[in-house]
């Protein structure tokens, strides 16, 4: 997800956004451990949207 996407989400939808794909991401670990992902590169992806979308909450409330 590019930045301009998540910048156009509403706080609370991006707040629960970023609930679902940390859980998303919890699993995929979890997936990858016991059996390895055909495409590994999607943990790096999936934890850098992750990071994009917490920032991008940070610098709401701190614009507040």
């Amino acid at each position: 997800m590019k930045i301009a996407e998540i910048r156009q989400l509403p706080t609370n939808e991006l707040a629960e956004r970023v609930q679902t794909e940390e859980m998303n991401y919890k699993q995929m670990l979890l997936n990858h451990a016991i059996s390895p992902l055909e495409n590994p590169a999607q943990i790096k992806t999936l934890r850098r949207t992750i990071a994009r979308m917490k920032t991008v909450l940070r610098q709401r409330e701190l614009n507040k």
